[in-house]
């Protein structure tokens, strides 16, 4: 019996450095985006279902354009990020915002009962990576310590001209991970500098590093774990609850030292491409276009191969 696995997006952010929705910027040669590269990716490494987080007065463009044109092909459902769902403590009025990637999951529970991967709408992660990740959530054993996974790219592959970017720097020990320092990473003279968002020291990073790119691997264990530490985090953030943002880096971090979890890191030889700056868009068109043109990929995406 084929095992399900879904395919969670999490498609909420407007892209503020882009200037615009970039989720839906056409970047394939007739006019698809990043997020139908990495469902069609999906599709072809084997997940049964895509979840789309996003905000809730998104909606309509996401299901009048992506959702139309995936729909066909694989089951469609959608979350939306809100803060109703935390109850543990009185958030200020002034809080629109949502409270990070860690909230956004737990956004998901009630659509989500199996193995699942997780990744960003606006990277393109290459097909390797999906495989990858599908062959690690078949094959992961229930046990009493739960199994989770990232998927990992070289730091040098990951980088841009245009400025420091957000990566998540893994530690790795028999591979698995020991920490995820979410950090700034860019060139500086002939040196790669990660700049920690916690504060700490910045720190040199060699170009065969790896990083995550919020490729995640996780079972549905990962939700109640998440529920358990909510609590907690509002109580060590109580001062500060205009600006705090619930991980899921930190998490990882907490579940691997606690012993609830182990993380496996798991390298792809894809190739990533994303959109941070505007600058990059083109770029990134050319290389979708290069991968189209060896016939990687249809043109159109979505016709019958």
């Amino acid at each position: 019996m084929r095992k399900e696995i879904t395919l969670l997006i999490l498609a909420g952010g407007m892209g503020s450095r882009f200037g615009g929705l970039k989720q839906i910027e056409p970047m394939g040669p007739s006019g698809e985006f990043i997020i139908d590269y990495s469902i069609f990716d999906a599709i072809k490494a084997g997940f049964t279902k895509v979840v789309f987080l996003i905000k809730e007065e998104n909606y309509q463009i996401f299901k009048d354009t992506i959702g139309k044109r995936v729909e066909p092909y694989i089951p469609v459902d959608y979350c939306f990020q809100k803060n109703d769902n935390i109850t543990c403590v009185e958030l200020p009025e002034s809080r629109t915002k949502p409270y990070g990637t860690a909230h956004a999951i737990l956004c998901c529970k009630d659509k989500i009962n199996e193995d699942f991967a997780m990744i960003n709408a606006d990277d393109f992660y290459g097909r390797d990576a999906f495989i990858k990740a599908y062959d690690f959530l078949v094959n992961v054993e229930n046990s009493d310590k739960q199994e989770y996974g990232i998927v990992s790219y070289q730091v040098k592959n990951t980088l841009t001209e245009h400025g420091f970017v957000k990566r998540g720097v893994c530690f790795t020990k028999d591979g698995k991970l020991t920490n995820l320092v979410e950090s700034e990473v860019g060139r500086l003279d002939d040196k790669i500098m990660a700049r920690p968002l916690n504060g700490d020291k910045e720190f040199e990073v060699r170009d065969d590093d790896t990083v995550s790119m919020n490729l995640l691997l996780f079972r549905p264990s990962i939700f109640n774990y998440i529920e358990k530490k909510i609590p907690v985090f509002f109580e060590e953030n109580k001062d500060k609850l205009d600006i705090c943002e619930f991980l899921i880096p930190d998490i990882l971090s907490d579940a691997i030292k606690e012993g609830y979890a182990d993380v496996s890191v798991i390298a792809t030889t894809a190739t990533w491409y994303g959109v941070t700056y505007k600058e990059e868009a083109d770029s990134v068109r050319k290389s979708i276009k290069a991968l189209v043109d060896n016939n990687e990929y249809n043109n159109p995406l979505w016709k019958e191969s």
